[in-house]
């Protein structure tokens, strides 16, 4: 499996937006809105988790809409690590200009 090693991080696990029989699998006022595989990308880089994104995976509950997925290196619970990218997220949002309305 060329995956061993490695997490799969769905943008459906840390959406604020989804509900947890949607794929959310951190609570609500930790996730993000909408996020994007290049947010999930540089958040995890920035964490060290050496990230590979693929954009034309589905997740499989949602398997017509393509919304890619990034692998990270495992280092511990996916939640927590789910948790950790959409805080960088966060941080990485609050630095943008306030032009966004």
């Amino acid at each position: 499996m060329k995956d061993k090693g490695k997490l799969v991080i769905w943008p459906a696990y840390i959406d604020q937006t989804k509900s947890r029989s949607r794929g959310r699998i951190i609570s609500r006022k930790n996730a993000i809105k909408e996020p994007h595989l290049n947010e999930i990308k540089e958040a995890a880089r920035q964490l060290g988790l050496s990230p590979e994104i693929e954009p034309e995976k589905a997740y499989p509950k949602t398997w017509w809409e393509i919304s890619g997925r990034v692998l990270v290196d495992d280092k511990g619970p996916k939640s927590v690590i789910a948790k950790q990218i959409a805080s960088s997220i966060k941080r990485m949002r609050g630095q943008e200009s306030p032009a966004r309305t």
